[in-house]
């Protein structure tokens, strides 16, 4: 195992009724930003309920930030922050709204042009602290320090992270997760599953804790995710995916152990040129990410395929070939395309992903930092 620091400083919330401690979690006379999406969260009250906390705060509210949230409409956020002296912000959604929120979050204070922060790795120096209300179990936005801008003037989607962006606190209810469309539970399933293995699938470091624990978030994911899709008001159902989501990236599976993330950089650029949602690129790229690098992630797809998959009985690269498809007709069954081809993305679709992974440097990715831009190819290829 390698040398760490784990430090997550932030308060969860769990369960049933929690927003109506958000009054506690805010300083008193803050002058609060709500962030929130589209309209689901006024759909099932989510809104009016954190509303009816904040009584006696100074409120105003922040609509319409996106899927992939985009630094054009973020910067609208941040002049408002700025103009109405906010000095707290509670992001209302999933992954998308918690992102956007930290990025408005780093923007307000930042004395240059806030795109810096995502385009040249600008240092954030301070940071309007942020609380989280989550209705979509996903990325882990929530209990970490990370966050992905679009900018679809010129088709960037990028990185940032800094210590200063971890929600002050997130509350966690499962029940406001009753109404998601399946392709939301779906999605949120998927990202978390693919969250999991940029962490596992690498090489040995003999991290027996860290293991275990992705190896439980993975079977949690597994047999849970298709009963989120069944019945969906099940509240324990519920109640573990948004766990699991959380903790597949809350930094807890990836202390001491490498991690890789090529998956995810590929996904990201497939994303930024035709807008398919983060977990529909993760589903289609990880397959045959596998297969591309199984030499490399040899010993850690054995232990996936009997710990996840219980295969142990056949030789070795045929339980190897077993676990990469099984994972395929996992994505599958939630009703996840794992072909470019199912989203219209044909031959000539890979020079352009290739062409936005070079232009963001994305040349040395992986655990060993030897993947680019051959095996790129090779894993589109095989993505078809």
């Amino acid at each position: 195992m390698k040398n760490f620091v784990f430090h997550n400083p932030t308060r969860i919330l769990f369960g049933k009724g929690r927003i109506a401690d958000l009054k506690k979690e805010i300083p008193a006379n803050s002058r609060v930003l709500i962030t929130y999406g589209g309209g689901s969260i006024l759909r099932n009250g989510t809104l009016s309920e954190i509303r009816e906390a904040l009584s006696g705060f100074t409120v105003f509210e922040f609509p319409g930030i996106e899927p992939n949230p985009a630094y054009e409409t973020l910067i609208q956020g941040v002049d408002l922050a700025r103009r109405e002296k906010i000095d707290f912000l509670l992001a209302a959604g999933g992954g998308s709204v918690i992102d956007g929120t930290k990025f408005i979050s780093a923007a307000i204070p930042f004395a240059g042009a806030p795109w810096d922060i995502l385009s040249k790795n600008a240092k954030v120096k301070s940071a309007v602290p942020l609380g989280s209300v989550l209705t979509l179990p996903a990325t882990g936005s929530e209990m970490n320090n990370f966050a992905v801008v679009s900018r679809k003037s010129s088709a960037d989607k990028l990185p940032f992270s800094s210590p200063l962006v971890y929600p002050r606190f997130s509350i966690l209810d499962p029940e406001k997760t009753f109404t998601l469309p399946p392709k939301e539970t779906r999605n949120g399933v998927i990202d978390a599953f693919a969250h999991v293995i940029e962490q596992y699938l690498t090489f040995p470091v003999d991290a027996r804790v860290q293991d275990r624990f992705a190896e439980g978030l993975l079977l949690t994911l597994i047999e849970e995710g298709p009963k989120a899709l069944k019945e969906p008001e099940n509240y324990d159902v519920r109640a573990n995916i948004m766990w699991t989501a959380t903790m597949a990236l809350n930094g807890l599976i990836a202390a001491g152990v490498p991690t890789d993330w090529a998956t995810h950089m590929i996904g990201h650029e497939i994303t930024a040129k035709y807008g398919l949602a983060h977990a529909e690129t993760l589903a289609v790229v990880l397959p045959a990410m596998l297969r591309v690098r199984r030499a490399e992630k040899r010993e850690k797809l054995l232990q996936y395929a009997e710990r996840v998959w219980n295969l142990r009985d056949d030789p070795p690269e045929t339980r190897i070939d077993q676990a990469i498809e099984r994972t395929r007709q996992f994505f599958e069954s939630l009703g996840a395309p794992t072909r470019l081809s199912g989203y219209g993305i044909g031959e000539d679709g890979i020079p352009v992903i290739l062409s936005q992974l070079e232009r963001h440097g994305m040349l040395a990715l992986g655990e060993h930092a030897s993947f680019g831009l051959d095996g790129a190819r090779e894993t589109l290829t095989l993505a078809l």
